[in-house]
C-alpha cells in the first residue's frame, strides 16, 4: 500500500462527486490519481472544474478505464456507477484484473451470493487471481440495517430475533433519491415503476441475507413487500412538490423465516415529510439490545463516509469478494481530533 493511498474515482455522478470532495479533503492520507466517467460533458475536464473548485487538481476525467488503471498505479478504486450488479460487474472484474482493490456503492454487491451467485463467483475468482479485494458498502445496505444490527449482537449470549426499523425523510435528501422512491408520482405510476423490479430501495434482501449469514441462521425463506406511502398533505422540497394524495415515497419490508418463526425483520420507510426519522435496532436476546439513532443517519453524507472509510479495510482484507460482515468493525478514517 502506498503512503499516501493512491485512489481512482470510477463514476463521477452525484455520489462520485461527493466522494471526490472527500478524497481531496483527506490529504495527506489519500491522493487522487485518476477519475473515470463516460459522460462526454465531463470527459477531459479537470476534477476541480466538475466540482466547482479551485485550484485545478491536474487529474482529468477519462472515459478510458483501462488506460487510467494501468497508468496511475492506484491502490484502490472508489466505484459509484450503478445499483445493479449485472449492469456493471465487468467494471469490477476490469479493476481486479488490473490488480486494484475496489470499494463500491453498488447495493447488490453488498451480499450478492443469492441474487447473483454466478456473478459473485466470477468477481471473487477475478479478485483472487488479481490478489485484490472487492467490497460493496454504503449506509444502507452496508451499515444501518445490517452491520449495525450484527454489531449489536456482540453483547448477547443468545439471540432469537433481530428487528431493524429505519425511517428517512426523503425531503432532506438529493433529487435522485426523491425520484428513486417515487416522490410526487400518482399511485398508478408508482405501481408501473414497481412492476419493473428496478424501482425503490435496492439492497434490503441483501441486508437480510448478510445478517442471516453472520448469525449462522439457516433461513428457509425471505418475504419482501414494497408499497407506496401516500402523502396526507402538500409537501415542498427544494426539488419537487408532493401534492396531497400523491406518492411521498416507499414502505419497503423484508422478513426472514426459519420454519414458521420470523427471525429477521427489516422495515424501511423512506418518504417526503417523514416526521419521525430514526434508525432503530432491536435484538431479542439475552440480554436484549435496543438501539435508537435519533433523527436517523443522514444517508447522503454517510454513504460517502462508508466508502472512504472502507478504503484501508479493503486494502488490508484477504483477496476476493468480501462483505462488511467479513471485515473489522467500521471506523472513521483520516479524521482530525479536536
Amino acid at each position: 500500500m502506498s503512503n499516501p493511498i493512491r485512489v481512482v474515482q470510477y463514476g463521477v455522478g452525484p455520489i462520485g462527486q461527493s466522494c471526490l470532495r472527500t478524497i481531496l479533503s483527506k490529504q495527506p492520507h489519500l491522493k487522487l490519481v485518476g477519475a473515470i466517467d463516460i459522460d462526454p460533458d465531463k470527459v477531459g475536464k479537470d476534477v476541480a472544474t466538475i466540482l466547482g473548485q479551485t485550484p485545478e487538481t491536474g487529474v482529468l476525467i477519462s472515459a478510458d478505464a483501462d488506460e487510467v488503471l494501468s497508468s496511475t498505479n492506484p491502490d484502490v478504486v472508489v466505484h459509484t456507477t450503478s445499483s445493479f450488479l449485472d449492469r456493471m460487474s465487468d467494471q469490477l472484474i476490469q479493476c481486479a484484473r488490473a490488480g486494484v482493490n475496489v470499494v463500491s456503492s453498488t447495493e447488490e454487491l453488498s451480499f450478492p451470493y443469492h441474487r447473483h451467485p454466478g456473478i459473485a463467483e466470477d468477481i471473487d475468482r477475478a479478485a483472487k487471481e488479481g490478489g485484490v479485494s472487492i467490497l460493496g458498502t454504503g449506509v444502507n445496505p452496508g451499515y444501518a440495517m445490517d452491520a449495525l444490527a450484527i454489531m449489536a449482537t456482540g453483547v448477547c449470549n443468545e439471540v432469537s430475533a433481530i428487528e431493524v426499523h429505519r425511517e428517512v425523510d426523503a425531503g432532506l435528501r438529493r433529487l435522485p433519491l426523491q425520484m428513486k422512491v417515487g416522490a410526487s408520482l400518482s399511485r398508478d405510476a408508482f405501481e408501473e415503476k414497481k412492476a419493473t423490479g428496478m424501482f425503490g430501495h435496492i439492497g434490503l434482501v441483501e441486508s437480510v441475507r448478510m445478517v442471516a449469514k453472520a448469525m449462522n441462521w439457516p433461513v428457509d425463506r425471505v418475504d419482501e413487500t414494497l408499497d407506496c406511502v401516500i402523502s396526507p398533505k402538500r409537501v415542498e422540497t427544494p426539488f419537487l412538490t408532493v401534492e396531497e394524495g400523491k406518492v411521498a415515497g416507499i414502505h419497503h419490508y423484508a422478513k426472514a423465516w426459519i420454519g414458521e418463526t420470523p427471525v429477521i425483520s427489516l422495515d424501511l420507510k423512506m418518504f417526503v415529510g417523514a416526521e419521525d426519522p430514526r434508525d432503530a435496532v432491536l435484538v431479542k436476546g439475552d440480554p436484549p439490545v435496543d438501539l435508537v439513532v435519533r433523527n436517523g443517519i443522514f444517508g447522503d453524507t454517510a454513504t460517502v463516509a462508508t466508502l472512504i472509510n472502507g478504503i484501508p479495510q479493503v486494502i488490508a482484507a484477504p483477496a476476493g469478494l468480501v462483505t462488511v460482515a467479513d471485515l473489522p468493525i467500521p471506523r472513521a478514517f483520516g479524521t482530525r481530533a479536536g
